[in-house]
């Protein structure tokens, strides 16, 4: 990916606020090295192998648990490496970790609520990646824009990062970083009314996904699987107001997500099953669904996961003061109130 792809995808909604961040990382990267001992390929791969840990911890208990240690982590350890000397071959690789971490940094505040400190991370991210001279993780960080810039009201804007992630991608082969890309889109499409494209890029994402050999993906991309996929596709048609099919992909991920133990995403597909039975006027059967919803949720430390509480209590709307909406708002009070 050329240096104007990277940059000219990167801004979007209140990124003028993230200058002098960007500025910081931009002198890092560029100036005269610090005194010490030259930077190794053994201290990458160090880096390489705590991003894993750090991964599944994102997964498995949400962006809460452990942003702050991996934030401390970077700061004392990995950005400092970024300011030593190294060899051409040790600097691309160093860069490359770094931008591994610092977008899951960014993805863990993502998670956590902390919207303006996941863009400057997820910005850093995109200028490391195009140091290290990795299209893949490139796009990899633009789907992760893209996801934001939608979550926050700017569907448009969502879009428009998802398309230029696989721009960037071009003969780049990573099925499974084109597969969420599409499936991005696809969200973007569905929030702005475009039925008919959301519909489409959901079918691209499940023939790029169809495509994914996991030994040829790089460690980031292990979780963008059925779990995640099905999630959004849910979430997509939840969007269009289609609920058989956003049930059945809802299903799907609960099944996968049950059998990782991904509390975070399995609450989320749960309220988007919740969401689809209350389209259909099922009370009943998405108050139980909800209460899966919460006890999921207080697994783990997501906001995004409470953000999905309050949607479902949202949807709960219409059916006014029923026993099953009354009783869901007051299991879910103490939940929604701590976040």
């Amino acid at each position: 990916m050329d240096r104007r792809t990277f940059l000219a995808a990167a801004p979007f909604a209140a990124v003028a606020a993230v200058g002098p961040s960007r500025d910081w990382l931009l002198n890092t990267i560029d100036q005269q090295p610090e005194p010490g001992p030259r930077v190794r390929l053994e201290d990458v791969t160090a880096v390489r192998n705590m991003f894993g840990e750090f991964q599944k911890m994102d997964v498995l208990q949400g962006g809460g648990s452990g942003r702050l240690v991996l934030a401390a982590y970077m700061n004392q350890h990995v950005y400092p490496l970024l300011r030593r000397t190294h060899t051409a071959e040790c600097r691309r690789a160093l860069c490359e970790a770094a931008a591994e971490q610092t977008y899951l940094l960014g993805w863990m505040s993502y998670d956590n609520g902390a919207h303006g400190t996941a863009q400057r991370y997820l910005i850093q991210s995109l200028r490391l990646a195009e140091e290290s001279r990795n299209a893949a993780l490139g796009a990899h960080v633009l789907a992760g824009m893209a996801d934001q810039a939608t979550l926050l009201g700017n569907p448009a804007e969502g879009r428009r990062l998802a398309q230029a992630g696989r721009a960037g991608l071009g003969k780049i082969t990573s099925p499974a970083c084109l597969a969420d890309l599409w499936a991005l889109e696809a969200r973007a499409h569905a929030r702005l009314g475009e039925k008919a494209d959301a519909a489409r890029a959901v079918a691209k994402s499940e023939a790029a996904y169809s495509r994914v050999r996991l030994e040829d993906e790089q460690e980031w991309a292990v979780f963008i699987d059925p779990a995640y996929l099905h999630g959004e596709h849910a979430n997509t048609f939840r969007d269009l107001g289609e609920a058989a099919t956003a049930e059945q992909h809802a299903r799907q991920s609960i099944a996968h997500a049950r059998k990782q133990r991904r509390a975070r995403r399995g609450a989320m597909s749960q309220a988007a099953l919740a969401v689809s039975y209350l389209q259909r006027r099922d009370l009943e059967a998405a108050h139980a669904a909800g209460l899966r919803t919460l006890t999921l949720s207080r697994q783990v430390s997501s906001s995004r996961c409470i953000e999905a509480v309050q949607d479902v209590q949202r949807q709960m709307r219409p059916f006014g003061t029923h026993r099953l909406v009354a009783d869901f708002n007051e299991r879910a009070r103490e939940l929604v109130a701590a976040a």
